[in-house]
């Protein structure tokens, strides 16, 4: 019992305050435990949190009533515990509501915050609160000062049109591998993470906090190569003379194996994951075991497609008109591609019917969609594209576009760009133009996760 309490206690006729303070403090320890005060800040919270308006109104304490200096009727267990007393449902309901920008350094606060901001229950409460929204994530790999760390994380959230840039460092693991093992690095995303596959090193980010762990590399070196997940686990194929194997990450063991042998060997394709199949589409077929030896030909049009339960192989049918597949994304059950036709790019859904074997090819079909909106002269004779494709949810598909003259090719009237994100809504069928990237996102992964 503090000095105001003996104030209040004297005034109700209380004759010795002083004697019954032991009491009170015996009482409060008995009822004051962990899950009282869980039920109590419960109740105190509104059904509706967002018609809850909390204003801090300033409570000064008379100079007459505060305790002299000297004199203290507090016992240092009657002390306010720290917040390491409180139970996790507590912790969580403050760590919930810290915006996105300030998570970040919380996991390095302590363990006990690493654990819960990493947990299943912080999404959902997160989601519950409509805290979480569907969003596009870049993140690009540079040297910088002899050190290489990721320059960026970008967020942009579709229908809002914003942009966040975080600073991403690299794990220790990954200091001493060189800029170009994530030069050509694929995203993948599998719950809240987005794992960056490299040539010979592989990053997991926490798309929240922003924490990031070394992993398990591929098996083989793999450069523009395809990757996507089904079914909770990542597929990587192509990007390799070497090999024709098609190789599988557990997340949960943090180890590759290898399922199955792709038809052909693929160099610069592109993959996507939906309803169940590992596309691999695009590029160029390769063959033999030395790079002198190889022997290329054009399979830009075509798609081999990996059932991965039954692990039967299909080959839909190519691309019409003769289209070169530059960027691939799976969205529900629907893949979206984008194809170059030399002076311009077209736009393709292909649905894969019941998604079994053989089935690929009887049961689906390609379907032209609205053409991407290009800058005039960015498409063209000796201009290079890059595109990168991510759904976003299940209602938007992105495609993150680069255009480049070709080294040799002087093009008139031609704009270089870079990064510029275009947005394609799935139900009213039209493309419209998204904020670009900012400077020094080159050849940036991408990847759609909610966040």
């Amino acid at each position: 019992m503090d000095y105001r309490s003996m104030n209040a206690a004297s005034h109700r006729g209380d004759p010795d305050p002083l004697r019954r303070a032991p009491e009170a403090a015996a009482m409060a320890a008995e009822s004051c435990h962990s899950r009282s005060i869980s039920w109590f800040v419960k109740s105190c919270i509104p059904a509706d949190p967002s018609r809850h308006i909390s204003v801090p109104v300033p409570m000064p304490v008379p100079i007459s009533a505060a305790p002299p200096p000297t004199t203290s009727f507090c016992c240092p267990s009657q002390q306010p515990p720290p917040i390491s007393a409180l139970p996790d449902d507590l912790i969580l309901e403050c760590l919930v509501r810290v915006p996105r920008a300030s998570l970040p350094p919380l996991p390095a606060v302590c363990r006990r915050f690493a654990d819960l901001l990493a947990s299943h229950a912080f999404l959902q409460l997160r989601r519950a609160r409509g805290l979480l929204q569907p969003s596009l994530l870049a993140v690009s790999v540079s040297d910088h000062g002899g050190r290489f760390f990721s320059q960026a994380m970008l967020q942009f959230r579709p229908g809002q049109q914003q942009v966040q840039v975080a600073a991403l460092p690299l794990p220790l693991a990954l200091l001493h591998c060189g800029s170009s093992m994530f030069a050509h690095a694929r995203a993948v995303t599998l719950g809240r993470e987005i794992f960056l596959v490299g040539r010979g090193a592989t990053l997991r980010v926490d798309a929240l906090t922003g924490a990031a762990r070394a992993c398990a590399p591929t098996l083989f070196p793999r450069k523009k190569f395809a990757a996507a997940a089904v079914g909770g686990r990542i597929y990587v194929a192509g990007g390799s003379a070497r090999t024709a194997a098609v190789e599988e990450y557990d997340p949960v063991a943090d180890a590759w194996r290898v399922v199955a042998e792709a038809p052909r060997r693929r160099y610069g394709c592109a993959g996507a994951g939906a309803g169940g199949v590992f596309y691999v589409a695009g590029g160029v077929a390769v063959s033999g075991d030395g790079a002198r030896a190889l022997e290329a030909h054009v399979c830009a049009g075509s798609v081999d497609a990996l059932h991965v339960a039954s692990g039967a192989w299909a080959r839909p049918r190519a691309l019409p008109g003769g289209g070169c597949v530059m960027g691939a994304c799976g969205v529900g059950d629907h893949l979206y591609v984008v194809a170059s036709h030399a002076v311009e790019l077209s736009f393709w859904r292909w649905h894969g019917g019941a998604g079994r074997g053989s089935d690929l090819r009887a049961g689906g079909g390609w379907v032209a969609l609205e053409v991407p909106p290009m800058p005039r002269g960015s498409v063209g004779l000796g201009m290079a594209v890059r595109v990168a494709m991510a759904g976003i949810g299940r209602d938007t598909v992105t495609a993150v576009i680069s255009a480049a003259a070709v080294r040799g090719h002087n093009v008139v009237g031609a704009v270089p760009f870079e990064g510029m994100v275009l947005a394609y809504d799935i139900a009213g069928g039209k493309w419209s133009r998204a904020p670009d990237l900012p400077p020094g996102f080159r050849r940036a992964a991408c990847a759609g996760v909610e966040c």
